[in-house]
């Protein structure tokens, strides 16, 4: 962290905590600074150390006070209006990023080079990796961490985490390829090269069964590397009976043999899964 970034968030904690007024210009200095830095991507609220993750959650923070110090503005782009608070993002084709109409990205999100944004939405904190597809109605929430070369294919919910302040983001690493209807939140973490199957819906308590082995394994909020992932249902008893409750099945694992570009849709097609 840089020593402006420190005071920064010295700041911010205080005037989230109550102990410094709104008002204060060095309070709107460093929570517009903020936003700017995210915005620019030279901050961001999540970011990984060795093999873990660590959010910084005094940008959360920063996030909140900035919707509190700021009114809603008439916003047009073409024949479109908007009337929000968060103005949009600016400079896109600077930026070298691709932004189909409607797609729509927040002021305060990040986009790296090559990122192409069909009709779909990246909301205020979250960060998308260089050349990642985001396709149609696909949406990424607020401080949500998409990798470089990741598909979100149509219809994807990426969730978004501002409260409580550090809390994690859902975390899409590298190379990733997520399906249609595929909806991610709660803190998810989907790591490098993994396959989501169409319509896997995970949460932070959905059973992840690892079936590749004679016994299945259960883990959650965590898909491991390179791992192929389908919809699965689980048996539960409930006084009316025992039913079945969502979950995920591992089913594979990608084969580094084939073309990364052909791989992410040739892994679910080798398992017979829908892409």
């Amino acid at each position: 962290m840089t020593d402006v970034a420190a005071r920064w968030s010295a700041i911010v904690a205080e005037a989230y905590a109550g102990a410094r007024p709104l008002d204060q210009p060095e309070v709107r200095g460093a929570v517009e600074g903020t936003l700017a830095e995210l915005d620019g991507g030279r901050l961001r609220v999540a970011e990984k150390r060795g093999d873990e993750w660590v959010t910084n959650g005094w940008i959360q923070q920063a996030i909140l006070l900035y919707f509190r110090l700021r009114s809603s503005e008439t916003l047009e782009a073409g024949p479109l209006e908007f009337h929000d608070k968060i103005p949009l993002k600016k400079n896109l084709a600077g930026a070298g990023v691709r932004v189909v109409p409607p797609g729509v990205a927040r002021y305060g999100s990040f986009l790296e080079p090559g990122v192409i944004l069909m009709p779909g939405y990246v909301n205020v904190g979250a960060r998308v990796g260089e050349g990642t597809m985001i396709d149609t109605w696909a949406t990424v929430g607020s401080c949500a961490q998409i990798g470089r070369r990741v598909h979100l294919s149509g219809g994807v919910g990426v969730g978004g985490v501002l409260e409580p302040p550090q809390s994690q983001p859902v975390i899409v690493e590298d190379d990733c390829f997520i399906g249609s209807r595929v909806v991610l939140v709660e803190g998810v973490r989907v790591e490098e090269g993994a396959v989501i199957g169409a319509g896997v819906v995970l949460t932070s308590s959905t059973p992840i069964v690892d079936v590749r082995g004679k016994e299945p394994r259960i883990t959650k909020g965590r898909v491991p590397p390179r791992a192929v992932v389908i919809p699965g249902t689980m048996p539960k008893q409930f006084p009316a009976g025992t039913y079945g409750t969502p979950c995920a099945l591992v089913i594979g694992e990608r084969k580094p043999s084939t073309d990364l570009k052909t791989s992410l849709n040739q892994a679910l097609r080798e398992f017979g899964v829908p892409v």
